[in-house]
């Protein structure tokens, strides 16, 4: 079993910034593949990033060059750095785990493991 909390989440205005932590527990955390989604009210859970083992890593492209997905094994914590935050970003975001040996998943179906979610509020 893995436990997954994320933290971070708010209210912040457009243009701002915020940074989502996601930390692990239970087993070892350097062999999963980590990934954030997020979702926003009557809408399905889409995915935001992904990151591999190897840090190889996968962004939405409504994401692209605004948010950024880091890990840090020694920590058993995955990170999602962002920037440029505008209203659409407003959502719930979920941190979810599964044991990838090679590369990383995007679709919901693809982790086992997830955490209980953050809010993440963009004012305009």
């Amino acid at each position: 079993q893995v436990q997954l909390v994320e933290s971070g989440g708010g209210l912040v205005q457009a243009g701002g910034s915020l940074r989502l932590s996601c930390a692990a527990s239970g087993r070892t955390f350097s062999n999963y593949a980590m990934a954030w989604f997020r979702q926003a009210p009557g809408k399905e859970r889409d995915i935001v990033a992904a990151i591999s083992r190897n840090r190889n890593t996968y962004y939405a492209d409504s994401v692209k060059g605004r948010f950024t997905i880091s890990r840090n094994n020694a920590k058993n914590t995955v990170f999602l750095q962002m920037n440029i935050l505008k209203p659409e970003d407003t959502a719930v975001y979920y941190c979810a785990a599964d044991e990838y040996f090679f590369g990383y998943r995007t679709r919901t179906e693809d982790y086992k493991y997830w955490g209980q979610g953050t809010q993440v509020t963009v004012s305009s």
